[in-house]
């Protein structure tokens, strides 16, 4: 089908249908497509098309929001717009969708639909101008000494006459319904009737501003931006021809540039930074906008205002409120909290206080984040996490250098602006978990953060001036100190967050947990019931962590479970809690009902007294049927039954651990076999103990199973560390491998109520180690009774809780005789007897 006019369009046409925009003949428009129609038409036509012809499709303005695409097609517009996709974009975010460039040939009238479904194709009929003499002259206002309105002259006056309607309404700032009245004008009369009084009311809106603004030569871009501006398009495309000009006249940009000065001044900023703002403020009203560099400079700037320079919150100074909010927000943590007093009670006798760099280490889920959280809450101060896991780049610390393509500024520099305070608490979560690259080592980066002397003047690579973070309250988390840079570490105070006992886990559950869960499940304690019993049976054999984590989870578990029965309609009702059997009697007892083991309910009322819904108790019957067998059920005692198996105490980021170590001989060369995954401390130790034990065997009586003067004549020995897949290192597993290779020789059983733990000597000297509370706490849920320590750490049982000082004997020893008179029962042949050295055993 041919217009006369060059132009050829099929006679039948897949139709896209906008919701927003018009597209008319000359002009070149976007149009982003994500409705079921639309998205067929570009996959089925657009992108599988092999031809020129395959990529011209026809546009028509759709009244109804294309999201809203149902079966029933639309009332189509009688008039619409062939136009070539010059380009096609995909994209899958936020949802799948297609941005089409289109660029409009011809107008056509639909004839008739073919088909709705996947897309529109519809029969058309190109509709032909009359042949009009017209002369337009409503471009003398223009002022042709600008070079840029010059060739805007030039571009009109190529333009074929027909298409000149078209194009200046697609260039005109005007409103859909005022184009789609162009585009329904069919003759070439009609069309300019409707364009003129629009172009006529831009050209009025260009006379006010030459009555207002005298023209001068210097002033030359003013005049190029007051010319253009009554036409402001953007990248509205010609054939041959690309044209991208400002829609913002000089006024605008001028008051927007005397605001952001303005801005600069009232940010009560640093003298060094006003200088460097207000240098780049002079040099932003000298560039044209066109050039990249105006952006970065103006995100500069707005970033510059943006920053808190002298804006803080007031700290809430009440010792008393903060001692009751800590105690609410978190069971135990005495030392913690004590540390935020501390802290409170100097800021509220100086005020100039710097902000302290602490640092809280501690296995996970013990909860540390929540108690920076909570910190802030109780300063009353803005609180802002920065997560450092697996950051290799300083340039996340420092921020990249301007002279970067997407530079931008540090963590802590958008910290600051996201909260807008100088003064918030800012949360470095994972310190230990920095990692290097060819990028720079982030923990250096942080050395000038944390340092109390020099963070006054923090850089930004970005900002390039001195910003002050000596009021900032840092808190850094992590698992380990091990990863941690020494220099990094000296800058922080370190606060040891240790895991909880299990009495400290039931009140945990019963004050935070099971509420918080309940809550997150939409169930209520008159719904479920949860005991101490209970909650004591789940920490003891279905979780073994330092933290809650586990345990929160598992009762995340229950309230799905009964939440179930609950969604079905479950009511306890007076038939089904007919016994009034003692709730002693009841506990361990499971009810035959509808919902299963879910429903023992503990009553000791009359039946005529039971209320007519109550809540399910979970019971140890109706926890099995839910988290399924126990997880840990081993006992200690079950795994020394034979000589030659000991129990260590061991340190993990995840907590305290108990270590098992067993040994076995067979004939052989004297050959030791180390298992599983040691590292080099490890096996010196065992080494170690395999020389002492040699040159102590004839004091000890362990000369008399081999019948020689060495204990390894003709006889192999095999260390094993289970479990084989875990790695294990540390000089902490000494004593053990000792009493060990001491049960192996002699043939005696260890206690099977004792852990220990101590670094040795060639010379049988037990030496201090660290993890004592962690490895205390181990011992304590795994049921020992009894612990072997080095005699210097007897300092370190002040910081137990009491409960677990009084559960348990504490044997300090400062030598390997007495470490092995105490893991024997009756003593060990040839040690010196308890009785004579009675201060080794205490129970604090």
């Amino acid at each position: 089908m041919d217009s006369g006019g060059g132009i050829q369009i099929p006679s039948r046409l897949p139709l896209l249908l906008t919701h927003e925009g018009v597209l008319l003949p000359g002009s070149t428009v976007r149009f982003s497509v994500d409705s079921p129609r639309n998205m067929h038409l570009v996959s089925q036509r657009l992108l599988k098309g092999t031809s020129l012809k395959s990529t011209i499709i026809g546009v028509i303005p759709n009244t109804r929001d294309p999201e809203n695409d149902t079966d029933d097609l639309p009332t189509l517009h009688k008039i619409g717009t062939a136009g070539i996709a010059v380009q096609v974009v995909g994209s899958n975010w936020p949802k799948p969708h297609y941005t089409l460039l289109i660029t409009g040939l011809c107008r056509f009238s639909v004839s008739g639909l073919l088909k709705e479904r996947p897309f529109v194709l519809a029969e058309v009929r190109m509709t032909t101008p009359s042949s009009l003499e017209y002369t337009l002259n409503c471009f003398s206002m223009l002022d042709m000494s600008v070079p840029v309105v010059a060739k805007f002259r030039r571009l009109l006056d190529s333009l074929p006459r027909e298409a000149l309607p078209d194009v200046l309404a697609s260039m005109i700032r005007t409103s859909n319904k005022e184009k789609l009245q162009v585009l329904d004008a069919v003759t070439l009369e009609e069309r300019f009737k409707k364009a003129l009084p629009m172009l006529t009311r831009q050209i009025e809106g260009l006379k006010l501003i030459k009555k207002t603004r005298k023209i001068g030569p210097d002033n030359e871009k003013r005049v190029t931006n007051i010319c253009i501006s009554p036409f402001p398009f953007n990248n509205v495309l010609f054939p041959g021809r690309q044209f991208n000009l400002d829609e913002e006249d000089e006024d605008e940009d001028g008051d927007d540039t005397a605001a952001l000065e303005r801005k600069v001044h009232g940010a009560k900023m640093s003298e060094a930074a006003l200088r460097v703002c207000l240098k780049e403020l002079k040099r932003l009203k000298k560039m044209p906008q066109s050039m990249p560099e105006y952006a970065l400079t103006r995100n500069y700037l707005d970033l510059m205002v943006e920053l808190p320079w002298s804006k803080s919150t007031k700290d809430c100074l009440d010792i008393r409120a903060a001692r009751t909010l800590l105690d609410n927000d978190h069971y135990a943590m005495d030392k913690l909290k004590r540390r935020v007093l501390e802290y409170l009670a100097v800021r509220q006798l100086k005020t100039s206080l710097k902000g302290p760099i602490l640092c809280f280490v501690g296995p996970p889920g013990v909860g540390k984040t929540s108690v920076g959280r909570s910190i802030a809450r109780t300063l009353g101060r803005e609180f802002h996490r920065i997560a450092l896991g697996g950051v290799c780049d300083q340039s996340d610390i420092r921020g990249h250098r301007r002279t970067y393509v997407g530079s931008m500024p540090g963590r802590i520099i958008n910290g600051l602006k996201t909260v807008a305070v100088n003064n918030p608490v800012f949360l470095l979560d994972e310190v230990d978990k920095l990692g290097k690259s060819l990028q720079g080592d982030p923990a250096a980066a942080l050395l000038e953060v944390l340092d109390p002397e020099q963070n006054h003047s923090f850089t930004d690579h970005y900002l390039n001036v001195a910003f002050d973070l000596s009021q900032v309250l840092f808190i850094a988390t992590a698992n380990t100190t091990a990863t941690i840079p020494p220099a990094l570490l000296d800058r922080m105070e370190v606060l040891q967050v240790p895991g909880y006992t299990q009495e400290e886990k039931v009140e945990i559950a019963h004050r935070h947990l099971i509420p918080n869960q309940l809550e997150q499940h939409g169930l209520t304690p008159q719904q479920l019931h949860i005991p101490q019993d209970t909650t004591q049976h789940i920490i003891s054999s279905y979780t073994r962590e330092a933290g809650v984590r586990s345990l929160e989870r598992k009762f995340g578990a229950i309230c799905r479970a009964v939440a179930v029965k609950v969604a079905e309609g479950h009511r306890v009702t007076k038939t089904e809690a007919s016994s009034p059997e003692d709730p002693t009697q009841q506990e361990g007892k499971s009810r035959s009902s509808n919902c299963g083991r879910l429903d023992p309910v503990r009553l000791s009322l009359p039946t005529c007294a039971v209320p007519p819904e109550l809540p399910i108790v979970i019971d140890h019957v109706a926890l099995k049927d839910i988290l399924g067998p126990p997880l840990f059920e081993m006992e200690v005692s079950e795994r020394l039954t034979l000589p030659g198996v000991a129990v260590g105490l061991a340190w993990t980021p995840l907590g305290g651990e108990i270590l098992f170590v067993e040994a076995s001989r067979m004939e052989g060369e004297g050959q030791l076999t180390l298992t599983g995954q040691l590292g080099d401390v490890m096996k010196e130790s065992a080494h170690l103990a395999i020389s002492w034990l040699r040159a102590n065997a004839k004091t000890y009586q362990l000369t008399n199973m081999v019948g020689g003067p060495d204990p390894l004549e003709a006889t192999d020995i095999h260390l094993h560390f289970p479990a084989g897949a875990v790695t294990k290192d540390g000089p902490s597993a000494g004593v053990t491998i000792v009493t060990c290779l001491a049960s192996l020789f002699s043939g005696r059983l260890v206690r099977s109520d004792v852990a220990m733990t101590g670094e040795i000597t060639l010379r049988g000297l037990v030496l201090p180690v660290g993890g004592i509370k962690d490895k205390v706490l181990a011992a304590h849920r795994a049921g020992v009774k009894s612990v072997i320590l080095p005699k210097r750490n007897e300092k370190d049982l002040e910081e137990l809780p009491a409960n677990v000082r009084a559960d348990l004997d504490f044997v300090t020893a400062a030598n390997l005789d007495q470490v092995l008179n105490a893991a024997f029962d009756g003593g060990f042949p040839g040690t010196a007897s308890t009785h004579t050295h009675p201060q080794l055993s205490s129970k604090l």
